[in-house]
């Protein structure tokens, strides 16, 4: 059983022969994990099931001054504390206004997008391969215009909020439409909706603006014989049966910190695939090397149980946690048994 077999078995919510995994790291936790194993090829080592692609052009982001990186739709993200992604930096808003005349949105059909694409594809025949893309409605809409504005759009210019998300959406198809010519099997949306006690609009507004338009790119992707995968932190259980009926396949990260895990399994198991699960908050950061591995094989057991999981931590391992407690996780997980 290859490792993309054993991902869509789990994926029919069938037993694989073990529970498969993923796990991404932050670039201070990829360094320190690379030279406690003494490896040069970490991706080797660690034995991913997914393999993963952006339809980025190469060109898509560039230093503007030090540690200051503007994305392909020109919104500004400071980097001097976070290297991953980086905060919004709200003095060069791409829309100080709400007013859509002089926004131009990058072109989806570029082809420089894909260009990687085929390859990819071949490169990685044996492993479940996936469409990483972010800030698909929310958190697009928000960087463009600014969080806090947003929110104020919403309540007194909902008819702004409508007008920006259909312009987004429309993009967001068409990359859809583009992703589908190569053999990807999924499509991961990240969307932020959840904080740590429930959705950060509520679930009125949620309905109201994101659920409509989610469930046209979700069926887009079903439509292109793609599975669907989201990713969304926080809190966001107050929704989960809107994301089964929209068409979600795959949840993640699925944080335990804010989640009852073994409840939303139980309730939405046979209807949706679980990826996470692993505190980053809590066990990796703080607990005993032992301890995270008590954590693991409770996961790979419990949760995993009848298929419809793939472990992973809650998030990309964060920085702050010791380099040991990772080679703990790593140990259980190469370890199961068939």
């Amino acid at each position: 059983m290859t490792l993309r077999e054993r991902v869509l078995k789990t994926l029919a919510h069938e037993q694989p022969d073990i529970c498969p995994w993923h796990i991404s790291f932050t670039i201070p936790a990829r360094e320190k994990l690379t030279a406690y194993l003494g490896v040069e090829e970490l991706e080797r080592a660690v034995g991913n099931h997914f393999a993963k692609i952006e339809a980025v052009p190469d060109d898509g982001w560039r230093e503007i001054r030090p540690d200051f990186w503007q994305d392909e739709f020109g919104v500004v993200w400071d980097r001097t504390l976070d290297k991953d992604i980086g905060n919004v930096d709200h003095s060069a808003l791409v829309l100080p206004e709400p007013d859509l005349g002089g926004l131009t949105l990058p072109d989806p059909l570029d082809p420089r997008r894909y260009e990687h694409h085929e390859e990819f594809c071949s490169r990685n025949r044996d492993l479940f391969r996936v469409n990483d893309f972010g800030f698909t409605l929310f958190e697009r809409a928000w960087t463009l215009r600014g969080m806090e504005n947003l929110f104020i759009d919403m309540v007194e210019r909902p008819g702004f909020v409508h007008e920006l998300l259909d312009r987004i959406l429309e993009f967001n198809l068409k990359i859809v439409d583009g992703v589908s010519r190569f053999a990807v099997d999924a499509i991961l949306f990240g969307d932020d909706w959840g904080q740590q006690r429930g959705l950060i609009m509520g679930p009125y507004f949620w309905r109201e603006f994101f659920k409509p338009r989610a469930a046209q790119a979700y069926k887009r992707c079903h439509e292109k014989g793609m599975y669907v995968m989201i990713h969304s932190c926080g809190d966001v259980s107050s929704i989960m049966g809107d994301l089964v009926e929209i068409g979600v396949d795959v949840f993640n990260p699925f944080q335990p910190e804010v989640m009852d895990i073994e409840g939303i399994k139980r309730e939405f198991g046979d209807l949706l695939a679980f990826f996470g699960g692993m505190s980053t908050q809590k066990t990796l950061p703080y607990a005993t090397p032992d301890e995270v591995k008590t954590q693991t094989a409770w996961l790979i057991e419990k949760i995993g149980a009848g298929g419809g999981y793939i472990f992973s931590p809650a998030h990309d391992v964060p920085k702050d946690v010791p380099p040991e407690n990772m080679a703990a996780m790593l140990e259980v997980l190469k370890n199961q048994q068939a």
